[in-house]
């Protein structure tokens, strides 16, 4: 775990690199809801771009638990930023994105025959957070990514309590989807369900979020 989350560090580093040597003046932030971007000064900027990137490829990471539920959750993520207008990079790579994830997921969706592992989660948290942060808008993270972020917060709220308890559980298992499995939900109702979810907060960041 230390040796990976060193090359997290490592990778996040190399692309704010790229971001700063790409920059012409300090670094925008667009606060969702408001329509209102904000400059943060440089040193800010890249402790903040590197939490964000770092939590963003341990979330996914997590996320990547029963067949098909990260592929599926993340397919309408990169939709979403391929459909931003004005910065065709982002738009495609976010459509090869997304069409590689519905490539994979006929042979990654329950009962899956092939499996992501790091190699892949840790690609694809790595891609969202670099999509957000190439739109200048990391803090729409916060909604199109939520499934991400409850996985995340299920496990930290699990080790938690369990420690404070001595013992006790918050959840009967963490990440959060293994929680759903032992209360009866087969995993194709958590990945539909789930992503169902993702693309009901896409739609509402597009067209209430954004500017």
């Amino acid at each position: 775990p230390r040796q990976k989350l060193v090359l997290q560090i490592l990778v996040a580093a190399v692309f704010i690199l790229v971001l700063f040597l790409e920059s012409d003046g300090l670094p925008s932030l667009m606060i969702p809801f408001t329509g209102i971007s904000i400059d943060l000064p440089w040193p800010v900027y890249i402790i903040f771009a590197a939490f964000v990137i770092v939590g963003a490829d341990n979330a996914v990471n997590l996320t990547d638990g029963i067949d098909g539920l990260a592929a599926s959750v993340t397919v309408p993520v990169a939709v979403f930023f391929g459909a931003r207008i004005g910065n065709t990079g982002v738009t495609i790579f976010a459509g090869a994105l997304a069409g590689g994830l519905l490539g994979f997921l006929i042979y990654n969706f329950y009962p899956a025959k092939v499996f992501m592992g790091d190699t892949g989660s840790l690609f694809l948290g790595g891609a969202v957070a670099g999509m957000a942060f190439a739109c200048d808008m990391p803090l729409i993270l916060l909604l199109v990514g939520l499934i991400y972020i409850i996985e995340t917060l299920s496990v930290i709220l699990q080790v938690t309590y369990f420690k404070a308890t001595h013992g006790k559980r918050l959840f009967k298992m963490a990440p959060i989807h293994h929680h759903f499995e032992m209360c009866g939900w087969g995993e194709k109702r958590i990945v539909l369900t789930f992503t169902a979810v993702t693309i009901v907060l896409c739609l509402a960041a597009y067209f209430v979020a954004l500017p």
